[in-house]
């Protein structure tokens, strides 16, 4: 499973173990409803909220980086929760939003760069104050195939969707269009006024996100419009934005109402057959057939006909300005006849070739894809750099590291690209190239045996013959990778509906809950938010059970243990953290033998057990019993 699968899993466990879950169902069932929401700000700055919200932030990389004041999340980490709590409230009561960093990244192999916008790390956490709360009420009126930016959703299922749009529809003329700087040309003023026809009425609400678009970027002014991107909040508002387009798109053939109302047929994943429905609207109007596939600002319109691909092409176009008032890229929009060009999408070329003959004597086609020429360029450039760091280290843990982020980037490149029908001839072209660049700098360095496999390189590569050692450390071969179908989103996944969470209530069956909610709501008192936080995570990693005895926690039983004690550097960080009973607790700080012999004999620990005691003591600078 990818770190990024794993960062989504843990998000939505999060929300468990405040308790909020049930509050994020309800809004996303009274949204599915209509209802109009005019008390937010009520959930927005609940306790339980802030202290989601601090939770989700702290594990995201972007946590540790500095806005204007110079502040991280280490900041954050250091305040109670009582103090955490009090301080968001207290700016949420006259908000203003401090002045955004500005910082420029690359943009591709263009040599262009484009700017993200950097918020402080207090106003982040406001930020997801908000995302949090937002979120349900837009999932539910969200298009089916917008796949970017929302739980549960990836690149995997926009190409699903394309797959099946050029293979089982036979849709084979493409309309893209590239939307010209998208992110810094969203109207304010639309934007506020599309939140408000999606049930988000609470006026406090609205205030506050208008001043979140409009807050000072740090040497440039105040911004009239956009939704800068680097603010934890801005994807869903632009998800908000398209989201226009897509009902707009659909509006025009699939959810278009037929004169006899039927009911359609339903699979086990709760799919609607609507193949009949389509069949009406194919001979009895003149409707132009399509549908779109959208992943954030990047999307298609898939046509059968080329004269219904122009039309779309210059309808989408003047509602884009007339609605929205965004402009298209010229440039980079056009029509593509999928028989005989390639369509580029999320790093992807796509296209149909023709595969035989189907039973009724028609010509069968099939989607072809690769890798874009772009990706396989900066793959090829990036995996270079990547040798070149093995290459010259500074010591033995800058190898070791190095070797680490290779192995890293090599995996995600192959996880990412391997949706490609055509990926082994696409990555064998950048393998070649690797290989020997490799032999080159590393020479002889380079061997062919080294250390055990760790269990994840053994797993997926252990059958290969192309795996290198460097210093002992395996180096997975680049070239080795299958192609994968994708998949769609299954239906009845849902973070918003118990059902669809059964996967997470099955992490959590060995967790009372009814403990950890007693811990969120009784937290360590003077304690840092850190800490705190922490203390939850332990409890269900531990699966509620001490650390040393596998003795089930009670409450009024629960001592959070500093293996390096905070005097002698400790923190209270995750991993210098564990969960003990009382009198475990007492053993791993005992120093008088009297003391020690009878927490032993009342204990009654095993081998395996006292080893991980002394192990403690150790660590805290004691010696062993």
């Amino acid at each position: 499973m990818t770190v990024k699968k794993l960062q989504k899993k843990a998000k939505l466990r999060n929300a468990e173990y405040f308790g909020l879950q049930e509050v994020l169902d309800r809004l996303y069932a009274q949204s599915a409803e209509n209802k109009r929401f005019t008390v937010l700000m009520e959930l927005v700055a609940a306790d339980e909220n802030i202290l989601l919200a601090y939770r989700n932030i702290s594990k995201n990389k972007g946590s540790k980086t500095a806005g204007t004041d110079g502040k991280t999340v280490r900041y954050l980490s250091k305040f109670t929760n009582t103090a955490l709590i009090h301080y968001i409230k207290r700016r949420l009561e006259q908000y203003q939003p401090q002045p955004v960093r500005r910082v420029e990244i690359p943009k591709g192999d263009t040599g262009k760069t484009r700017p993200l916008g950097i918020p402080t790390i207090a106003d982040r956490l406001i930020q997801q104050c908000f995302l949090q709360i937002l979120e349900p009420i837009c999932e539910a009126k969200f298009h089916e195939r917008s796949n970017g930016f929302r739980p549960n959703r990836s690149a995997e299922h926009a190409l699903a969707q394309c797959y099946a749009m050029i293979q089982k529809r036979g849709l084979h003329y493409v309309v893209d269009i590239d939307i010209k700087g998208f992110f810094d040309n969203v109207s304010h003023g639309k934007l506020l006024k599309q939140m408000w026809n999606m049930g988000i009425q609470d006026k406090r609400v609205l205030s506050i996100i208008s001043a979140m678009l409009k807050a000072e970027v740090a040497g440039i002014g105040f911004p009239q419009k956009g939704t800068p991107q680097g603010g934890i909040i801005s994807p869903l508002l632009s998800n908000i934005v398209l989201n226009e387009l897509d009902w707009w798109i659909a509006s025009q053939w699939e959810n278009m109402p037929t004169r006899k109302n039927r009911e359609y047929a339903r699979s086990d994943n709760g799919v609607i057959d609507k193949s009949q429905k389509y069949e009406m609207l194919r001979k009895g109007s003149a409707l132009k057939e399509c549908y779109i596939v959208r992943y954030a600002d990047d999307f298609k319109i898939f046509c059968r006909k080329r004269s219904d691909a122009v039309k779309l092409f210059a309808a989408a176009k003047d509602w884009l300005k007339e609605r929205l008032g965004l402009d298209i890229s010229p440039e980079k929009s056009r029509i593509v006849n999928l028989k005989r060009q390639y369509s580029e999408f999320l790093g992807f070329k796509l296209r149909t070739v023709r595969k035989g003959v189907k039973s009724n004597g028609t010509a069968k086609y099939a989607v072809e894809s690769h890798m874009s020429d772009k990706a396989i360029k900066k793959v090829k450039r990036q995996t270079r750099e990547m040798v070149r760091r093995i290459q010259s280290p500074a010591n033995v843990n800058e190898e070791y590291k190095a070797i680490g982020a290779y192995n890293a980037y090599v995996s995600g490149i192959q996880n990412y690209y391997r949706y490609a029908t055509h990926i082994s001839k696409d990555i064998r072209k950048i393998a070649l190239g690797i290989t020997r660049t490799m032999q080159n700098r590393l020479k002889e360095r380079l061997q062919k045996q080294g250390n055990p496999l760790p269990a994840y390189i053994a797993e997926r590569y252990g059958r290969s013959k192309q795996i290198r050692y460097v210093s002992g450390q395996a180096v997975i071969p680049i070239g080795y990778v299958q192609t994968k179908a994708p998949l769609y989103k299954r239906r009845e996944v849902n973070q918003y509906k118990e059902q669809g969470r059964r996967s997470i209530h099955k992490n959590l069956e060995s967790v009372n809950m009814s403990i950890l909610h007693y811990l969120m709501r009784n937290p360590v008192q003077f304690a840092s938010v850190e800490l705190n936080n922490n203390r939850l995570a332990l409890y269900c990693a531990q699966h509620g059970c001490c650390a040393v005895t596998k003795q089930p926690l009670e409450i009024g039983d629960i001592h959070c243990h500093h293996k390096l004690p905070r005097e002698k550097g400790g923190n209270d960080q995750y991993g210098n953290l564990v969960l003990v009973t009382e009198t475990v607790h007492i053993l791993i700080h005992a120093t008088d033998s009297e003391v020690i012999a009878r927490l032993v004999q009342t204990l009654r620990l095993n081998t395996r057990q006292r080893a991980k005691l002394n192990t403690l003591r150790k660590i805290a600078g004691l010696f062993s019993i």
